[in-house]
């Protein structure tokens, strides 16, 4: 207990690299700037805030590489999984919390753990000595920046991140929408209605698709160039790539029926997912903007069912700063130039709240076994955490990297098995099953004793 591990941010990523970390007899110190230094998205000072989203994707561990992640996570006693799971909410088949509680719950569980201290402060520079785990996420400070890139010598490279807005329930016209999640998805009446459906005409949908495209947008500062996150586009963005972009996108109406005109098929459908248990705030699903907020309101009340929303938070978009890892990471998330610093989380080059979370896992699980010594054999690249970790740090191709989400394009192919769209199914769940079995056999190998 002579040293201490200082971990920088308390985001996704930061939280459970202290959580394992802690939980392996360590000392840990969160370094956390909110609230007293303010980011565009945060609202409160809690520690694992979402942001973006309230949605950790899929939860089907057999044939979704995201939901090979929460298993993995799960079996190693991650603290973001289980506390998720304590606060999930309806969401098909996918795996959404009530964000509020969840952050307050997380924070509860690391203030009150014996070996965690929280100092509400901002590291500016990089430290020369100690061990540090770096997860300041997309929105790294601005002076913690300059020092990174001062160290590295490398033009920061970043993408631009949008954000959803929320609507009051209340406010929505149930007379228009339905509730139902695609395809009925769901074990219970509750899944299955966890959506609320909001169904353009033809009409309808080419008048919302001139409205957004002639609206009035968030303009960048100038000399930002970054590009955004194909995962993350404003909505606007795919409409520029096209009219019929949206329909083939969030707003597919495949999968659904209007009990209001079961006849009729929408030609386009906005989904609502329900963002907090209370059911009172819903966020509209792949609506991400830079639409100006007045331009917001205007555009998004077309939406048949939404003519008299209100709005408990409108969207916006902020710059994500990240590393080229594959050039400055080592296989132990450490900087090369000085390996008494990881990094973890989407400043690695993940996106995403599980991906985020996933590499602070890691971190937390190497930086003790460096301090005590220990040589963890490398995570094996056929297990979800491996392959993600293999690609920042030495599998992408640093050239044209880009923060990358887990998908089983990153796995070492299963021989014998045949590719293409038909035999998919098997070949993910072979993916699964042998991801599942080596990631059990690593953990076993790695146990690190609380001492």
């Amino acid at each position: 207990m002579t040293q201490t591990l200082h971990i920088v941010g308390g985001g996704m990523a930061g939280s459970e690299a202290a959580w394992q970390a802690a939980n392996a007899g360590r000392r840990v110190v969160i370094h956390e700037m909110r609230p007293g230094v303010e980011t565009f998205a945060h609202r409160t000072g809690h520690l694992a805030e979402m942001v973006c989203s309230n949605s950790f994707r899929s939860d089907d561990d057999e044939q979704n590489a995201v939901g090979l992640l929460h298993w993995e996570m799960r079996q190693a006693g991650g603290v973001i999984m289980t506390t998720a799971d304590a606060h999930k909410l309806p969401a098909g088949g996918a795996l959404a919390v009530d964000r509020d509680p969840f952050a307050e719950a997380v924070t509860a569980k690391l203030t009150a753990h014996p070996n965690i201290s929280v100092s509400y402060e901002e590291i500016d520079s990089l430290p020369d000595d100690g061990h540090w785990i770096i997860a300041t996420g997309p929105l790294t400070s601005g002076p913690l920046a300059e020092a990174i890139r001062a160290e590295t010598g490398a033009e920061a490279l970043a993408f631009f991140d949008a954000i959803a807005p929320i609507v009051y329930a209340e406010t929505i016209d149930m007379g228009q929408a339905w509730e139902q999640s695609r395809y009925d998805k769901g074990e219970t009446e509750v899944e299955q209605k966890a959506y609320i459906n909001c169904p353009l005409s033809r009409d309808q949908y080419e008048a919302f698709i001139d409205a957004l495209l002639a609206a009035d947008k968030t303009a960048f500062k100038e000399g930002e160039t970054a590009g955004y996150f194909d995962g993350c586009l404003p909505i606007e963005v795919m409409a520029e790539r096209g009219r019929e972009t949206l329909r083939h996108g969030p707003m597919k109406p495949i999968g659904l029926t209007n009990p209001h005109a079961p006849a009729e098929k929408p030609h386009a459908v906005v989904q609502l997912r329900r963002d907090n248990a209370l059911g009172t705030l819903y966020n509209i699903v792949g609506f991400q903007t830079k639409m100006k907020y007045g331009a917001q309101g205007d555009v998004f009340r077309m939406i048949p069912g939404l003519q008299d929303a209100k709005f408990a938070r409108l969207g916006g978009i902020h710059r994500n700063t990240f590393l080229n890892s594959p050039t400055l990471l080592d296989g132990q998330m450490r900087l090369k130039s000085r390996p008494n610093i990881r990094f973890a989380g989407q400043i690695t080059g993940v996106e995403g709240y599980v991906e985020s979370a996933a590499m602070g896992l890691l971190a937390g699980r190497l930086a003790v076994a460096e301090m005590t010594g220990t040589a963890l054999p490398p995570v094996p690249q056929t297990t979800a955490m491996g392959a993600l970790v293999t690609h920042i740090t030495g599998g992408a191709e640093a050239k044209t990297f880009q923060p990358m989400n887990v998908n089983f394009g990153l796995f070492p192919p299963v021989e014998g098995l045949k590719g293409g769209r038909r035999g998919r199914k098997d070949r993910y769940r072979a993916y699964t099953d042998r991801a599942k079995a080596d990631w059990r056999a690593w953990l076993a190998a790695t146990a690190l004793d609380a001492a």
